[in-house]
């Protein structure tokens, strides 16, 4: 399986750092719904589904929530619902996108139901090293310049390589909507990191 390295880049230094092991073909996309077809019988298939996507699980609970800790319940969460999922149709569905609104929701609930005040934790891989701390600082900073809807759309974006279709679908939203949003967040961390170009 390939690691691809991507980053959204402004001024000198990276803004999003996104470790993709997810491979975009057709096979992989109905493996994906496959696995969430059989994870409510195998633990196999649940352990494969939550390997594939919990960074991205996390990284659009933390778009939502703001809080480490609650992102952390959230992914494990969007897990114990895919499990119990009955009616979900392989043949139509977008198993990523799936997942994803599973994991938006969630963390809208939590948020709903746990009102903290909004904690100055970071955005961490499992794993990380010195310097993705570094700049997953710089990350959290630039992105609370954003609001809700913008900050959900840069994160489902360039974190979790969703298409502007996709996100529509996820939020609810016309993909025009989904596109001005994206493109005007990205002008404002442009901005905010001080690539004025």
């Amino acid at each position: 399986m390939e690691v691809h390295i991507k980053a959204l880049v402004g001024g000198d230094d990276q803004i999003i750092t996104v470790f993709d092991n997810i491979n975009n073909s057709d096979d992989i996309g109905s493996s994906v719904n496959q696995l969430i077809i059989e994870c409510a019988k195998s633990k196999a298939c649940l352990e494969k589904l939550y390997l594939m996507f919990k960074d991205y699980v996390f990284a659009v609970a933390y778009s939502i929530t703001q809080d480490y800790h609650l992102s952390e319940d959230c992914v494990a969460e969007t897990f114990v619902r895919l499990t119990r999922i009955k009616h979900f149709s392989a043949s139509k569905g977008d198993g990523k996108g799936f997942i994803l609104t599973v994991a938006r929701n969630v963390a809208l609930e939590y948020r709903r139901r746990f009102k903290r005040e909004v904690m100055n934790d970071i955005i961490q891989n499992y794993g990380c090293d010195d310097r993705i701390v570094e700049d997953s600082i710089y990350i959290n900073q630039l992105l609370k310049v954003l609001n809700d809807k913008q900050r959900q759309t840069v994160i489902l974006k360039c974190c979790a390589d969703m298409t502007f279709k996709q996100i529509s679908k996820v939020m609810k939203c016309p993909e025009s909507t989904v596109k001005s949003r994206y493109h005007k967040a990205i002008d404002i961390l442009k901005i905010k990191a001080g690539d004025n170009k």
